[in-house]
């Protein structure tokens, strides 16, 4: 079994050593050897599977132990945390934050704080999903538009601004897929603008659909 170090700052200005010698401290403490030390500078808003936290505990092995100073450490919100707990409980790792005091282990008090972590987790999940479609209801309501806001992309006017140039692309043998690519936009796009010399109307009497690239 081995034991991991993690380290976070939010930014490189603040120092590590703070958070180094209390982890150090309390695995001399227990006669623990640190085999790997994990320190990393990011926001602790950043999803924790795109961290080198993520990583790290990909590639921890079940009785592994991940020693931190203290939780907000893993995450900088309630959500976050349980659900990097509830991952590590079913992966039979084990995490310890020593300013907290939080142990979670192999033991039956550790799986019950496991899965009340993981049911408050699903249950914030539910209730920002809940919020978020009250929101768009209460918007749609007052008569808000939703969605993408009407009018013409700014690829969409780049391409008719630059249309000479296109133009001259197409005749020197370029193909309307590798010219619409090259300047984002889709081929059916390029094709009815080319119909239209052009030329937009209004916004509101748009004709011209803005869509992504295939």
């Amino acid at each position: 079994m081995c034991t991991y170090a993690y380290v976070r700052v939010s930014t490189q200005a603040q120092p590590y050593e703070s958070q180094e010698y209390e982890i150090r401290k309390w695995c001399e403490g227990k006669s623990l050897a640190i085999d790997r030390w994990v320190t990393e500078s990011v926001s602790g808003t950043t999803s924790w599977e795109k961290r080198m936290l993520g990583k790290t505990i990909r590639k921890m092995k079940p009785g592994d132990l991940l020693v931190c100073s203290e939780i907000s450490r893993l995450g900088r919100n309630m959500l976050m945390i349980m659900s990097i707990l509830n991952v590590c409980s079913q992966r039979q790792l084990r995490i310890h934050t020593i300013k907290d005091n939080f142990d979670l282990s192999d033991n039956i008090n550790s799986k019950i704080i496991a899965f009340a972590f993981a049911l408050a987790a699903e249950i914030e999940r539910n209730l920002i999903s809940q919020r978020t479609r009250e929101a768009l209801a209460a918007k749609k309501t007052s008569g808000m538009q939703l969605g993408r806001p009407k009018g013409y992309s700014n690829k969409v006017r780049k391409v008719c601004d630059e249309s000479p140039a296109i133009e001259r692309l197409l005749a020197s043998g370029a193909t309307v897929a590798s010219v619409a690519k090259r300047y984002k936009i889709h081929r059916n796009t390029l094709t009815r603008l080319r119909k239209m010399n052009y030329t937009l109307p209004p916004d509101d009497k748009m004709v011209v659909p803005i869509e992504s690239v295939d």
